[in-house]
């Protein structure tokens, strides 16, 4: 089986650019505004980081902390958000091993519980993850699912 490198983007801050801009291909979002949250995560004004799965050099999964992954209960807060892994190396537990990782690494830092915007269902419970309610996305016209993990 293959070797993947998991990493804080603290234990890797030269590839914030490149991270940066991995996240705004798959979402959307600007990449300052990508940038502006990594910037306080480095500069140690938020423990809410970024995490990646990297194969060799190449970023193949990430996923990062915010206050609120746009939508209307600012209550439910830190949010886990842009989870993303490439199409090539889905399927072998990747996305499962970063989001134990960042509920391990938030919970060391007395941060519990986290919550998670998704409107997938059945792949956050295999990582302990429940649904805990329906929000509204900002701009959304669906109410949208709201997870927990404890």
């Amino acid at each position: 089986m293959k070797q993947y490198q998991y990493i804080t983007l603290r234990e890797m801050p030269a590839l914030r650019d490149s991270a940066a801009e991995w996240f705004h291909s798959k979402w959307g979002v600007p990449t300052e505004a990508y940038l502006e949250c990594m910037n306080d995560y480095l500069d140690g004004n938020t423990e809410l980081g970024w995490y990646l799965c990297l194969d060799g050099e190449t970023i193949v999964s990430g996923a990062g902390v915010i206050e609120n992954d746009f939508h209307d209960r600012p209550d439910l807060t830190p949010n886990v958000c842009a989870v993303y892994t490439e199409e090539a190396y889905r399927r072998q537990g990747i996305a499962g091993k970063l989001l134990n990782m960042i509920v391990d690494d938030l919970r060391q830092k007395g941060i519990s519980p986290v919550y998670l915007v998704t409107d997938h269902t059945g792949f956050y419970e295999r990582y302990g993850w429940e649904f805990y309610c329906m929000v509204q996305g900002d701009g959304e016209p669906d109410m949208t699912r709201m997870y927990i993990h404890r």
